[in-house]
């Protein structure tokens, strides 16, 4: 195994650099073919959230890996690699696997334990699959990955311990108040029906809010989400149904509605609370449309801007009765410790799973070896019974058939024991040259370990595996 991970994150960066460094979603496909043109690289991924760009991959030379890495995100990224690097950091082999896990639990978030990462990780796993760049060893990777993440939350209260960036940002707004005695009545613009933007609009709701605006450049989107929100026979209606008589309970009497961007500027003119999550690439907001909102009104207006790079001006934060809530500003705040027993809980589960994953995939490294070993020793008894009926060929059937089981079954058993043993040894840490010694006792030929392996990365040799 030769995992390698180049990246940048919250933890690493200024968000004015990783706003420039994201990735736009048609970008990705073409970083991960990138990736395994290049020479040291036979695998790839990239996990690409708000808060961090990471590219996997398996290498087979370390420094090579990194400059490889390190130049394909300052290229695709668009920020210049003298300026990208101070920025970057780099895990190897079982740091890197103990990152993905610490990510995927959610101790690597800007909110401890927030469980949207896991949406995420999938998502890149799907990209890298459907672009054919994920191999045996980052499907392996990223699908333990879930598994952790998922194990995280339903074995500890790692979910108490953060929340989710739209519960986090909503109660940063709300400065110490209940969010639902907050937010109860008051007029919300969302912009954007992605799926951030829709948990937004959801929590909103369920927060007891009166009145919502949904804009969104195809505004048939928006629509779609205002649906599921307020019309029992709409799209997704068991949910829209819930959420309306969820509001009905607050006291709220929903009403919702769709609009284009271009009404963006009228709602904003309109709302008390405001969330932006789109995929822009400039900013949707600018200090001056904001300030032109606030003309004439005391009413103080909220904004939570969730977006990478941001949707509204940081220049909002200077304008008077305007409370905007950002990315950089959640990173500030989130620094509070969360529920340190939970926490230490889910870096024991991170500790046992890397451990496990190590094992699993030295033991899997040596399992070609030990398959072409017993494929051998089976040509070798073929060839004496062979040699056998030219010397002896009165043998009758059940006489030769005999013979055969019994020298199988010799063969088996001097085979036996040390395979098993090696394959427990290799699975140790520092195992890896075991399968080396093994084709050296028994002078396996290279290129029969190789092919074996290939066709157990296509999946097709799990009678081998069995046998082994």
């Amino acid at each position: 195994m030769s995992l390698l991970v180049v990246g940048l994150s919250h933890r690493s960066a200024p968000v004015s650099v990783l706003e420039r460094a994201a990735l736009a979603p048609e970008a990705r496909g073409k970083l991960l073919q990138d990736a395994v043109s290049a020479e040291p690289v036979t695998e790839s991924a990239v996990l690409s959230t708000c808060n961090r760009i990471e590219l996997y991959a398996d290498v087979d030379k370390f420094h090579a890996g990194v400059a490889e890495l390190s130049t394909l995100l300052a290229r695709h990224s668009g920020v210049g690699l003298e300026e990208l690097t101070p920025y970057l950091y780099v895990h190897y082999e079982d740091r890197a696997v103990h990152h993905l896990f610490s990510v995927a639990c959610g101790l690597d978030s800007m909110v401890v334990g927030e469980g949207q990462i896991l949406g995420q990780i999938k998502d890149a796993l799907a990209v890298a699959q459907e672009q054919h760049t994920a191999g045996r060893l980052l499907n392996d990777l990223f699908q333990q990955a879930l598994r952790v993440g998922k194990r995280a939350h339903s074995e500890t209260g790692i979910d108490k311990a953060g929340q989710s960036l739209v519960t986090f940002g909503l109660e940063q707004l709300a400065a110490g108040r209940d969010v639902e005695g907050w937010a109860h009545g008051k007029r919300a613009l969302v912009i954007g029906a992605g799926s951030m933007s829709s948990l937004a609009a959801t929590t909103l709701v369920r927060n007891g809010i009166g009145e919502l605006a949904v804009a969104n450049r195809t505004v048939e989107r928006a629509e779609r989400l205002v649906a599921i929100l307020t019309e029992p026979g709409g799209p997704g209606a068991r949910g829209g149904t819930a959420l309306f008589e969820r509001s009905r309970e607050l006291g709220g009497g929903l009403t919702a509605r769709a609009v284009a961007m271009a009404g963006v500027e009228d709602e904003l003119a309109l709302a008390d609370i405001v969330v932006s999550c789109t995929g822009a690439t400039g900013l949707v907001l600018t200090g001056e449309t904001v300030a032109a909102a606030r003309a004439g009104r005391t009413a103080p207006l909220a904004l939570l801007d969730l977006a990478m790079p941001r949707d509204i001006d940081a220049a909002v934060h200077r304008i008077e009765g305007a409370h905007l809530v950002d990315i950089e500003s959640l990173a500030d705040a989130s620094a509070d410790a969360p529920m340190a027993a939970d926490v230490d809980k889910v870096r024991g589960i991170v500790s046992d799973e890397v451990a496990a994953f190590g094992a699993a995939q030295r033991a899997a490294h040596i399992t070609p070896t030990v398959v072409a070993l017993r494929t051998m020793a089976a040509d070798v008894v073929t060839s004496e019974i062979a040699r056998l009926d030219g010397r002896l060929p009165d043998l009758d059937d059940k006489q030769r058939a005999e013979i055969t089981q019994t020298v199988r079954r010799v063969v088996d058993k001097l085979l036996h024991a040390p395979t098993v043993r090696v394959k427990q040894l290799a699975s140790e840490p520092g195992g890896a040259g075991y399968a080396d010694a093994l084709r050296e006792l028994f002078d396996l030929d290279p290129q029969t370990v190789a092919a074996v392996s290939r066709a157990d990365t296509r999946g097709g040799s799990h009678e081998a595996r069995e046998r082994a």
